[in-house]
């Protein structure tokens, strides 16, 4: 069975509790709109100021906002999803395959958008284990969202709130300490619509970053593209930039590591998850 052809019971809005946009002061109405179409109707949890955050950077000020999501991941039955103001999803969302199986009980997280992906395992059923940074659209189970917690606070403590942390990229390892199991999509759930990140920048990191590869048509323009007006060659060159960076990836060995593939039982598993998802005229 391949990753896209995953069973009808198996489809996103039938297998999530809850989903929650974070967000500050960004407008969230074709966001919520959207995921009310998709079966995903949606919670805002909005950031209000506090006089002790003035001196928080934006990478522990983000992580409150997630950690605040977390804490009611915690208290739900069934996975939660948690994406950010920013997120822009496909069309068709919720009819969209759950990326793991939804029996399965060592799951940590499953990012629906990636951010400089790696896949280390792909099951017969097509599901792909993997490595994700950045966390604009994500899935977290109840048990999971609990260590997770642990991490900000441990950030807290050996961060500090006023310094910058890439405290996301950690995700993937903290939780397979606790041999928990993460996933990746064989193509992304939506583009991160969000404009460049000044913050990332002043640390060596790329200010921008959006989805390789899409599932399908977004179901609105992200603010990139809509920034001093719609400008549809603004979209489409980001599109494409993201597309062929994606590409590169794949030939550099940086999405498919020649170590884990020399290491697996089932290489030509990894091999074909790695290259179809590529296979694609889609911007």
């Amino acid at each position: 069975m391949l990753a896209h052809q995953t069973p009808q019971s198996h489809q996103l809005a039938d297998c999530i509790d809850k989903v929650f946009i974070i967000a500050y002061k960004e407008s969230t109405q074709l966001l919520e709109e959207t995921l009310a179409k998709e079966g995903l109707p949606c919670k805002v949890l909005r950031q209000e100021h506090q006089p002790e955050y003035q001196n928080f950077s934006p990478s522990y000020l983000c992580l409150l906002n997630h950690r605040r999501a977390w804490e009611e991941a915690t208290q739900q039955s069934k996975p939660t999803l948690i994406v950010e103001a920013d997120f822009v999803p496909v069309l068709g969302l919720g009819k969209l395959p759950l990326p793991f199986n939804p029996h399965q009980t060592d799951v940590g997280v499953s990012w629906l958008y990636t951010c400089a992906p790696q896949i280390y395992y792909v099951s017969p059923e097509g599901y792909a284990q993997g490595f994700s940074t950045s966390l604009v659209a994500y899935i977290v189970t109840p048990y999971a969202a609990q260590y997770l917690i642990e991490l900000a606070e441990k950030v807290k403590e050996e961060i500090g709130t006023s310094h910058y942390s890439s405290w996301d990229s950690e995700i993937d390892s903290v939780l397979l300490a606790k041999q928990l199991k993460n996933y990746i999509p064989f193509r992304n759930y939506g583009e991160h619509g969000g404009l460049p990140n000044p913050e990332h920048h002043r640390h060596g990191l790329s200010k921008t970053h959006r989805a390789d590869i899409l599932y399908g048509k977004l179901a609105f323009v992200p603010s990139y593209a809509v920034e001093g007006g719609n400008n549809p060659l603004q979209f489409l060159s980001a599109r494409l930039k993201a597309r062929l960076k994606g590409i590169a990836r794949l030939a550099m060995g940086k999405f498919l590591r020649v170590p884990v593939m020399q290491g697996s039982s089932t290489p030509g598993r990894l091999i074909s998850f790695a290259v179809r998802r590529q296979l694609s005229m889609r911007l």
